[in-house]
């Protein structure tokens, strides 16, 4: 939280990714401005990110921010408009930006497909019991990763502050799990932590995921789902594109994912608009 007299603001300082985020905010947007840049440069920041309304796109613009992304609903009938500012060239600068539009209109050239889910798999909602196994399945899936997914503690927190994860099971071993970290003061959730082993992939377990992690959101009256994937990965593009997320732009040098700083795509849904 950042708060002085003329302003409140909820805030990120994400050291692991060198950025800045504030998710919320109400009052002086100036004045917040003024001590996030200063707050970002004392601890070697290169990115700040605003979740914007719509009626300061005006003010970040004459800023110097840029709007890379937009979440369709995610202020309850309202969007948000994901707006940088970079602190320094390097972490502006990306090699593969056409690489990534490509990826993105080769998913759309896909026909859609009806997904079956597979009975060779158990599918079931994530316990904490299973926090270990999850960890071991995020450390073989991603070599570095932007929250401590890795740490079996750190799963556990999260379920009890209220993420829900679903899993898919052969035998006795995870090989896929997806979450859903819920929003609760807006009512959104993000679809994150998306992971399935190599192996298992052809089975199409994270679209059977994806589709129960979105039905316990519609049960509990969340309707706005968004997801934020590696601009690099035609796997989890397409898999969004195949459930009827809509692609809404693309976060330059978002996260640490894998090995180094990764661009990252947005694609958002209304689960409202088909039940």
């Amino acid at each position: 939280m950042l708060a002085k007299k003329d302003y409140r603001a909820d805030a990120v300082l994400d050291y692991f990714n060198k950025r800045l985020r504030i998710d919320d905010y109400r009052g002086n947007t100036e004045s917040l401005l003024t001590d996030a840049y200063k707050l970002a440069s004392d601890n070697s920041f290169t990115k700040v990110i605003v979740k914007a309304k719509a009626c300061d796109i005006t003010f970040l613009l004459k800023h110097q921010f840029q709007l890379e992304a937009i979440i369709k609903n995610y202020f309850h009938s309202d969007d948000a408009y994901f707006f940088t500012k970079y602190l320094s060239e390097e972490r502006r600068k990306t090699d593969c930006w056409t690489k990534q539009d490509s990826i993105v209109t080769s998913i759309y050239e896909k026909k859609k497909t009806v997904h079956v889910q597979s009975a060779a798999f158990l599918f079931r909602t994530a316990e904490e019991h299973d926090a270990k196994k999850l960890a071991e399945l995020y450390r073989a899936v991603f070599e570095l990763y932007p929250t401590p997914l890795h740490s079996s503690d750190y799963i556990q927190k999260t379920m009890r502050d209220g993420t829900i994860y679903y899993l898919a099971e052969k035998g006795d071993n995870i090989v896929s799990a997806a979450s859903a970290e819920i929003n609760s003061a807006y009512h959104n959730a993000e679809i994150t932590d998306c992971a399935t082993l190599p192996e298992v992939r052809k089975h199409k377990l994270m679209r059977s995921l994806i589709l129960l992690l979105e039905q316990k959101l519609f049960e509990n009256g969340i309707f706005c789902a968004y997801s934020i994937a590696r601009a690099d990965s035609f796997g989890m593009n397409a898999v969004l594109h195949q459930l009827d997320y809509e692609y809404t732009g693309r976060l330059t040098n978002n996260c640490v994912i894998s090995t180094d700083l990764e661009n990252m795509n947005v694609w958002c849904k209304d689960l409202s608009a088909g039940n």
